[in-house]
């Protein structure tokens, strides 16, 4: 990957999942990475906290603890480094805890994201990316989900405040030239995952012997996508910053095109799995049955997820390889090893307590 005017990358959320494998894959390409995170504790800090330091031995990573919320702290950042390319990956996350505590999500998602959208503005940020999230689509009933359909009828809370971050994305863009793109992620999974999302939390119960809810006996389709496809994605969208279109014409009203600088794609497997195809590849991996209980659909969930990439394909040569098999081995793998582990059972015993 060669950036253009490469100097240091902000990642934000780079303690969180996704966040972290996008700052290690920039370091280890040679390049200078300043690493932002608040450590919220949604999910437990210990994980956060463990991935940190595998990117705190990393010589040109630079970690700061910061809430984007705070402008005074945004705009020392970016007054202190300068930086000339901004990965956005930090967010309040988890559909079904915007139920619980929506107030985390205005903060997180929209204050912290206005922060983010002002620096880069002022700063003359050559590319910001930012992270989009495929919930966004709600009730939109055409499968496969194309950035070309719209997305205006958010069924959560949490899809309403990434949809709210896509018109605060595209407004900066027009109206200040800022090269932007947002990706909309469908389900993410690998090694040092969020222990909230569906890979981790049937692995853990099974291996433990525990029952795992099954919302609608299994008959939900999900775009499981692993980690390495998503970061690659990632980084390759990084090196392209969108160029405005001439020959864009507001009339033909589709969503995915701007005559700003500004792009949106997708970014999934285009391969949607049944859940319970993943608990039998589960099972398979850790060698156990699982001990299933029948649930209703949660309130913001949908039943089936589906991305159609072709977009970002034709942007960036973006393709996903991993098949769910050997993600999810690699995974039970790294989930061994961790639990084996000392923070690992640190944080087996804050989850017991």
């Amino acid at each position: 990957m060669k950036l253009a005017r490469a100097g240091p990358i902000v990642v934000t959320g780079a303690a969180g999942f996704i966040g972290f494998h996008v700052a290690l894959r920039l370091l280890r390409r040679g390049l200078v990475v300043i690493g932002v995170d608040n450590f919220t504790p949604y999910y437990d800090v210990g994980l956060k906290e463990a991935r940190f330091a595998q990117l705190c031995a990393e010589p040109r990573f630079t970690p700061m603890r910061m809430d984007l919320a705070d402008q005074g702290q945004v705009k020392a950042l970016f007054s202190d480094f300068q930086p000339s390319h901004f990965v956005h990956l930090a967010a309040q996350a988890g559909v079904r805890y915007s139920l619980a505590d929506p107030h985390a999500y205005v903060q997180s998602n929209v204050v912290g994201f206005l922060n983010v959208l002002e620096g880069c503005r002022h700063a003359g940020v050559s590319h910001l990316v930012y992270a989009s999230s495929s919930s966004v689509y709600g009730a939109n009933r055409s499968i496969p989900f194309s950035e070309h359909h719209g997305a205006s009828h958010p069924v959560s809370f949490y899809a309403a405040t990434k949809s709210a971050n896509e018109c605060m994305a595209h407004s900066y863009s027009h109206l200040f030239g800022l090269p932007v793109t947002g990706l909309r992620f469908f389900t993410v999974y690998g090694p040092w995952g969020r222990p909230d999302m569906a890979v981790y939390t049937f692995t853990h119960a099974i291996a433990e012997g525990r029952t795992i809810e099954i919302a609608n006996a299994g008959r939900v389709w999900r775009d499981f996508t692993y980690i390495d496809d998503i970061v690659e994605g990632v980084v390759r969208v990084l090196a392209a910053p969108p160029r405005p279109d001439p020959d864009w014409d507001s009339r033909a009203a589709d969503p995915a095109t701007s005559s700003a600088p500004y792009r949106i794609y997708n970014i999934g497997n285009d391969r949607p799995e049944e859940i319970n195809r993943l608990i039998a590849i589960i099972e398979t991996a850790l060698g156990r049955r699982a001990l299933r209980v029948n649930v209703p659909l949660p309130p913001g969930d949908v039943l089936e997820t589906r991305a159609d990439v072709s977009d970002l394909r034709r942007a960036v040569g973006f393709a996903p390889a991993t098949a769910l098999e050997d993600g999810v081995q690699r995974f039970v793998e790294w989930y061994r090893d961790f639990h084996a582990s000392p923070v690992g059972r640190e944080r087996q015993a804050f989850i017991q307590a």
